[in-house]
Parts: structure tokens; sequence; C-alpha cells
């Protein structure tokens, strides 16, 4: 049966895609890699690849009649879900499986809710300019990943990474806070990120120690005006940070770049795949080859490089820099980085739950590779003769396949972006297949989402603990699946059921463009704080009593606390022209007892939460009467908390 004749048959299915939609959206991308006369993509969507192909599977679930995942009034869910902000430069906190958005957690870019970037506090974290204003205002998260111990997800932290400007924000899970936020040297298009699940120097260390991050587009190194009209010296670096300091530790020089990127489970691989093996700068030129990449990098040795000294430094970063180039590293035994050859610009390597294999989808192939962690290293250890040998199975999965999921129990689950599908294929079947069993059907089932779906995770996917309960896909057109609000679309994020041997769509949420990467962990792997402790913060104010403001020339300090009903003191008094440093103390120790300062004409308002501390700095330009008042709605008389700043002329 053709695949439209599936789809066909598959509509009196509520939810079933309309298989002429398919066909337009199909048509539509393969004229966008066609249409300037690139028929190198035209070949792999038309599936002429040398991998064996799948008996055909019909797509099937259907959006669930009722809705079995929203909780009950007062009832938790059962995971988190972190989330990438996209465009807006957060993390984004949901509760799985709802879809419930919980929270916000502002990184990159100022937030008005909190005061993100208006706070001395958080400006500090973000990084100003020497006049004081915020060195970066906009963001671009895509990629979020948490810290790990014994092969599982710890509470400790989360990252997330900035692609605009080359940042790496983490995030605090016992306060749902960003603490650090590192500017990566050398770097442009930071796009894949992933903490190691082990640091494997010591048999004891069994927890995260560092965080990779891929850089995505080639530049001159250094990036200082030499080289530019020069593409062939361009060069893309894989980097490594320190976990817990969050300093840069190394950096890789290769060649091609980083896209996505996976650690194994025992600490000694990290890996990305590469769409640009070529080094190309226009888009013709990344899609020349047939072939492209996943670059492995050997921890172990990258670190004995850099401690023996074995690498260079560039510009003003004094970051070292270690040769990962294939002409440098040919001979596996002494080898940092073994690159293996996948199909066409890959989007996307994931780490399965038993630690054996990573999956790279081909994009502009309809193939998926699984590749044999063991015999990377192997051929690292001058024990397999051929790298590519570490390919255990390489198999057609559908049209556009880009992220896999897994569920524990040796299933995967990849997105089909020219499908608009999700298709369900085994493992080692893949591998049989690939290996001559024509008998075996590898893949297991096929479900449609609406429409065009990227990025896809499971409960607990990459864990040694994958449950295989449910499953989110991230599709980046949602066309007619909710109300129009003008010519952008909301996006669409939809829930689906992988409990049993068949897929069922039970859930669509709309979201704002344009999240990006996302892990569903259990929730009683978190225990975050109901109350800050007072000693947490430096400028805290212990007694109310010592409230009110000083004076040192021109700069002045107002201490205030707030404990509701009251912000004292309720005035205070500077002058025209005072640098003005406003802190204040939430004494209240109530859980959820949120309270905010806002300060009208001066651009000031932020959040503490119940026993915080926080501060603003700013210049008091405008004489007068100016009401600072409580923004966060928290008691009977929270219309009555002010405090009365008087600025004297």
């Amino acid at each position: 049966m053709s695949q439209d004749k599936t789809q066909e048959a598959n509509q009196p299915q509520d939810g079933a895609i309309d298989p002429s939609r398919r066909k337009f959206l199909n048509t539509a991308a393969l004229v966008g890699l066609t249409g300037a006369g690139l028929s190198v993509g035209l070949s792999a969507c038309k599936q002429e690849s040398s991998a064996p192909s799948a008996p055909a599977v019909p797509a099937s679930g259907t959006l669930a009649k009722a809705d079995p995942i929203h909780p009950k009034p007062g009832q938790l869910d059962e995971y988190y879900g972190f989330w990438s902000g996209g465009h807006t430069g957060d993390f984004r906190v949901l509760g799985m499986p709802s879809g419930r958005e919980i929270h916000r957690v502002p990184c990159f870019v100022p937030d008005a809710l909190v005061g993100w970037g208006v706070t001395n506090e958080s400006k500090a974290i973000m990084g100003t300019k020497a006049d004081g204003s915020l060195q970066f205002t906009v963001g671009d998260t895509h990629h979020t990943h948490a810290s790990y111990k014994d092969g599982n997800y710890d509470g400790r932290y989360a990252w997330i990474n900035d692609k605009l400007n080359s940042r790496v924000a983490r995030i605090r899970l016992d306060t749902f806070v960003c603490d650090k936020i590192t500017k990566l040297p050398n770097v442009q298009g930071f796009h894949g990120i992933f903490p190691d699940k082990r640091d494997p120097v010591d048999a004891a260390i069994n927890y995260t120690t560092r965080v990779f991050c891929g850089s995505e587009f080639h530049i001159p190194v250094p990036n200082d005006g030499r080289d530019i009209d020069s593409p062939e010296q361009y060069r893309a670096m894989f980097s490594c940070l320190d976990a817990e300091t969050m300093e840069v530790r190394w950096q890789v020089m290769i060649d091609g770049n980083c896209d996505l990127c996976a650690t194994s489970f025992d600490g000694k691989l990290a890996a990305c795949n590469q769409y640009n093996t070529e080094n190309g700068v226009h888009y013709e030129d990344m899609m020349s080859a047939e072939r492209d990449a996943c670059i492995f990098f050997n921890i172990a040795r990258i670190e004995q490089a850099v401690k023996d000294g074995s690498y260079s430094t560039f510009g003003d970063s004094p970051v070292p820099v270690v040769d990962g180039t294939r002409a440098s590293n040919a001979d596996p035994k002494t080898a940092l980085t073994a690159t293996v050859s996948v199909p066409k610009n890959p989007h996307g390597v994931n780490a399965s739950p038993d630690g054996k294999y990573f999956i790279c989808s081909g994009k502009l192939s309809p193939t998926g590779t699984v590749i044999e962690l063991q015999k990377v290293l192997d051929w690292f250890d001058g024990n397999l003769d051929d790298i590519d040998k570490a390919i255990v199975a390489e198999v057609e999965i559908g049209l556009g396949p880009l992220h896999t999921a897994f569920d524990g129990r040796g299933n995967t689950y990849t997105t089909l972006f020219l499908d608009s599908q999700v298709v369900k294929w085994n493992v080692e079947d893949a591998i049989r297949f690939h290996n001559g069993d024509n008998t075996v059907q590898y893949v297991r089932d096929r479900i449609d989402v609406h429409y065009q779906p990227g990025h896809i995770n499971a409960s607990q996917s990459e864990t040694m603990f994958a449950d295989g309960k449910w499953l989110t896909v991230g599709c980046k057109f949602s066309k007619d699946r909710f109300l129009p609000v003008g010519p952008l679309h909301a996006e669409n994020e939809q829930i689906i059921d992988i409990s049993g041997d068949k897929m069922v769509l039970v859930a669509e949420h709309p979201v704002r463009p344009e999240p990006h990467d996302f892990i569903i962990l259990k929730r009683d792997l978190l225990n975050p704080k109901k109350i800050y402790a007072l000693d947490d913060f430096p400028l805290a104010i212990h007694d109310p009593k010592n409230v009110g403001v000083t004076r040192d020339g021109n700069k002045v300090t107002v201490r205030l606390v707030s404990i509701a009903p009251a912000i004292e003191p309720r005035e205070f008094r500077v002058k025209l022209g005072d640098e003005v440093t406003i802190i204040l103390t939430n004494h209240d120790r109530i859980e959820d007892l949120t309270h905010g300062f806002g300060l009208p004409d001066y651009n000031i308002n932020f959040i503490v939460n119940p026993q915080e501390t926080a501060s603003v700095t700013f210049v008091a330009d405008k004489p007068g009467v100016f009401w600072g008042y409580c923004t966060h709605f928290c008691h009977a008389l929270h219309l009555e908390m002010r405090s009365r700043m008087i600025v004297e002329a």
C-alpha cells in the first residue's frame, strides 16, 4: 500500500493528517531544496539510498476522544519538562504530561516580571558594558539538558545555550534561577550542548563535571579581521566547560562543524553530528557531499593533551585549543577525534539508554544510522581497522528524519519532518535487517503529527531509566490547528502515549515561537526550595532596625525591608543627581508570599521572594515624589503597601 493510500485509510480517524496536505507540504519542502537547481538534496529525499528499505507500516494512533492526562484540581504532574524558549531567550518549566507551563526562568534576555536585567545581581550574571548597560538584550535558546549522577538526573543543575551570542547559562534546580552565564571564545552559532554523564578519570566520580558545547558556524580563528576572504581557513570549535565554575576548560579545533551533541554513559566519548563537512560558506556548498559525519571526541586524550601542554591559544583568549582536524588525527592510537561517515546533512545525535549506541538521523537522507560506541573505542585502541565499521545499522525510516527519543525497551522514536510523522523503530531489529535479514520488521509504528515535527523527547529518554510512558514532539507549523492570530502562527507541541505497542496522540498545545529542544524527568528527582535563607544574600538586611538611608558623597544606599503589609521605611529622601542603590529584603517566611518593588518613571520593577534580597542602582535625575509600591499581589492590604521616594531639587 502506498503512503497516500495508507493515509486515506486513516482518514476516518480523528486527527489523521490530510493526504493532500502532506503531499503539498512535502512538495513545498522539496521545491525549497531544488528551487535553485539543487538536485543534490532531491536525490536523497527520493530515497535513492544504499541503505536497506523497510516494509511499509501504516500510520496509526488517533487523537484521544477524552483527555486522560489532564490533572484534577490540586493534582501534581508526574514529570517536569524543561524547555528552551527560543527567541525569548529563556528556559521554560512545564508539568508533564499535562503540558501546563508552570514557570519561565529568564537567562539571556531581560524579563520584566522578575526584574531580570534590572537588578544589580541579575545584571552581574548577564554581563554589562563599562557604562553599566547590558552587553546583550537578545538571545536564541535551543537546547537544554540537566546534570547526571549514576546515569540519571540528579536535580543539581540544568544548562541552556544561546546560539545567537555563543553563551551558556546554568540554572540552579533548587531555586530555578540562572546563577551563571559564560560566553564561549572563538565560537559563533553555538548550537548543540550536552553535559557528560560521568567523569571517567576516577571510578568514584559518577556525576557530571563538564558541559560540552558545539559551534555550528565556521569563522576565522581568531576572528579579528584576518582571513575573512579565505573560507578555507575557517574553523569550528568544540568546547568544554567546568560544570561547577562554568569556566571554559578547553576547545578542539575541527574540520566541518558541530550541530547537536551527545555523550556516552561511561564518560569516555562525546560526539556531534556534522552537516557541513564541506566547510561551505553558501548552502549549495553545504549540500554538495552525499555523506557527512558524526565526529567523536576522546575526552581523556584531549584532557591529557591539555595537561601536557600540546595546545595553542588564539587572540585574547587564554583557553587551550587542541588540534582535532582529520589530518592531525589519522593515527587511531594517538587521535583525539574520530569521524564516522553518515548520510547527507544529518540533524541530531542521541544516546540510547542501554549505553551501547548513538543514533544519527539523515535529514536529507531517509535513513537512521546506528553507531556502536564500543567499536568507536576499539578504533581508538587500534583494534578496528576502519572507523566506519562502527556503523552497525543504516536503514530507511522515512522522509526528513531529524531527532530521536527512546523508551527503554529497545525502541527509538524519530521525527520525520517531510512526512509529518513520528516513526517508532527497534534498534536491534534494524541491526539484523542491516546485516541481511530481510524478514525483520524493524519499523514498529508510525503516527501523523501536525505538522513538520522537529525536536522530540520522551520521559527519562536519555537516562539509563527511560520509562517509555510519554513522548512530546515539537511541530514547527501549526497551520489550522488553533485560532488564527495574524500571520505569526503559534507552534504546536503534541503529547503522545507510548506505553503500548501503538502510539496514541492524546493532547496538543499551542506554544509561542520558537522553542526547540526539551527533556522530561520524573518529579521526585528534584527538591526545590520553598523559601530562601537570608544568609544566601550578602546584602541581606537581617534586622529591620537597620533600614534607612546612608550617604557617601552623592552615592546613597537605601535599605528597605518588605513584610506584609508594609515596606519599611515608609518614605525616604534623596537629592537630585544622587546615585541611588535600593536594597530590598523580603522578611516574610511564608511560602509563595512574594513582594515586588516598582518605582514610577525610573524604569525599575523587580521581585523578592520570601527571605530573598535584591538591589537596583540608578541616578535620581527627576525631582518630585515617586511612590515605590509592591507590584506582586501579596496581601489584603497589597494596594496600601508603599514607600515614598522624595527627590529634592
